[in-house]
């Protein structure tokens, strides 16, 4: 069984700020190499812990035949982090999907690219017993580790109980669980699970709630287990929210610990960010409209800073819905101060150099 390397491990349980990469198309809807290496020099560059490829953000659609984008868009992250010699731990999380055969395909290619964890989805799989999903878990992580992963429905996840989190987090080589429901209930239901499992201190959660992300990350979650009350915070963040804004991102993680470890210091001024970020983020993600719109949002507010050429989606279905362009001017002009437009101005040349980093 494949084992995290401690270090990045120590890092990992400690809490991060992992962007969910998005992926860079030119106006032909082909991969756009400059712009997606520009991308993951802004999240090294801007201090994020990791990076998460080929997940929702980076658009399922890589996995088609026809697009064959999986593994190019695996390597060229994987190559700028090589290629940055960073002095700190940086963990590499890879999206898996698909049914038993293709997650231990996709499992394979991560690890052998360098992938430190696998990021373990349900999506697609609606019809599959919960009995059933915990067996593909188990297969794959003998091959990676395991970062589990609660999708909302919205985005093509399911629902799933109590029970199958406290199979899922028995499971030896799971390391942590991003919780992207979208629904206090279900988030809880992760929690417990893991609260109750012997495991629970080697399991580090973060939030994939990109609706609730500041107060889950200032929240304690305690409950009885066999008579004792076990506690467990939720340490960082998986999010496709932070693809955008990653530098602010950062500041906001560290900004929480420090108020965590001052008993609360600055805990009221933390409360009214969190909720222009989820008034930001109903602008980018589109929940109005059940999400259809969410990343080409994320890629509207990147194409703003020069990050990418345009919003296009693998998908040309995948647009902005009515209205949507609107609000992100709105949560742009009210809350410029979320924004990291000058630290992106300052080294876009830097991101955009064709001699930077691995080619």
């Amino acid at each position: 069984m494949n084992q995290i390397d401690p270090q990045k491990n120590k890092y990992l349980q400690e809490g991060l700020v992992i962007p969910a990469h998005p992926l860079a198309l030119d106006s032909g809807r082909k991969l756009d190499e400059t712009h997606q290496r520009a991308l993951s020099r802004y999240y090294l560059a801007s201090g994020a812990g990791g990076m998460a490829v080929a997940v929702h953000s980076t658009q399922f659609e890589i996995r088609d035949k026809k697009h064959g984008l999986l593994a190019p868009v695996l390597k060229m992250a994987m190559e700028e982090v090589q290629a940055a010699k960073l002095e700190k731990p940086f963990l590499m999380v890879s999206g898996i999907v698909g049914d038993t055969d293709q997650a231990l395909e996709e499992a394979y290619l991560a690890k052998s690219l360098g992938y430190d964890l696998g990021l373990l989805s349900a999506g697609g799989l609606g019809d599959w017993s919960e009995s059933k999903l915990i067996k593909r878990a188990e297969k794959v992580a003998e091959l990676i580790p395991l970062f589990g992963f609660y999708l909302q429905p919205s985005a093509g996840g399911r629902l799933l109980s109590h029970e199958f989190w406290k199979d899922f987090a028995a499971i030896p080589n799971v390391q942590a669980i991003k919780m992207a429901p979208f629904n206090r209930y279900q988030t809880l239901d992760v929690v417990r699970a893991v609260c109750a499992s012997e495991r629970r201190h080697e399991i580090a959660l973060y939030t994939g709630n990109d609706d609730n992300i500041v107060a889950d990350l200032l929240s304690s979650f305690s409950f009885m287990v066999d008579g004792q009350l076990v506690t467990k915070r939720i340490v960082g963040g998986l999010l496709g929210h932070w693809a955008v804004w990653t530098s602010r991102a950062v500041e906001l993680l560290a900004r929480i610990k420090h108020c965590l470890e001052r008993d609360g210091e600055g805990l009221a001024d933390l409360l009214a960010l969190g909720v222009q970020i989820t008034d930001t983020n109903a602008a980018i993600f589109d929940p109005s409209n059940q999400f259809k719109g969410c990343i080409p949002g994320i890629h509207e507010v990147l194409r703003r800073q020069g990050l990418l050429q345009g919003r296009w989606c693998l998908n040309p279905q995948e647009t902005l819905s009515p209205g949507q362009m609107e609000e992100i001017e709105r949560v742009c002009s009210d809350y410029p101060e979320l924004n990291d437009d000058e630290f992106v101005l300052k080294n876009l040349s830097q991101f955009l150099n064709q001699n930077q980093g691995a080619r």
